[in-house]
């Protein structure tokens, strides 16, 4: 590993705040999976937002039970690029392999609250991918997507949301099939 003096599992958490080792930290600390995943947690407390930022991505590959809560109040963070980075992780299913995704207790409410009113379109984008989730089973997911889809102020919130609403392309998708 070129170029890093210390290559412990929190030396590197540190370098993902670093744009030069950044990369190379990141996906060495992928590489070590479960191994790296205390540092990891670790690093979401970090005062630097890229680190937390990237803790936040890493979790999103090696996230286990354990590391939920953790992640799931990085939605609160002060810094938009981490409450970004927290949403997709907490809404992306296809990096996480055979770990369970919160449940609409867990992160709904956070969800509808960042969607409805945070200040970044980014994070309220993201977060319209977490309620898009539930809007099957949960009617506050429809109406919330709706409400979003009419109102918000950015174009990109409106199209995403429209996406996840009854007749949009995800919606139809994946609508729960009927066993026959």
């Amino acid at each position: 590993m070129l170029g890093f003096v210390r290559t412990d599992n929190e030396a590197l958490v540190s370098c993902l705040g670093d744009s030069q080792r950044a990369v190379t930290a990141y996906h060495e600390l992928l590489r070590r999976e479960e191994d790296a995943v205390g540092a990891i947690r670790a690093g979401l407390r970090h005062e630097n937002p890229a680190v937390r930022e990237g803790c936040c991505r890493l979790l999103d590959h090696l996230v286990d039970t354990d590391s939920m809560g953790q992640l799931i109040s990085m939605a609160d963070d002060p810094d938009a690029r981490v409450r970004t980075a927290a949403f997709h992780a907490l809404a992306c299913d296809r990096c996480k392999g055979d770990t369970c995704a919160p449940g609409a207790g867990q992160v709904l409410e956070p969800a509808l609250q960042h969607m409805a009113a945070d200040p970044d379109a980014h994070v309220r984008a993201m977060a319209a991918e977490l309620v898009g989730k539930f809007v099957h089973t949960d009617g506050r997911a429809v109406t919330a997507l709706e409400t979003a889809r009419a109102q918000d102020p950015s174009p990109t919130v409106r199209k995403k949301a429209g996406w996840f609403t009854p007749g949009g392309t995800i919606y139809k998708r994946t609508v729960p099939r009927m066993p026959r």
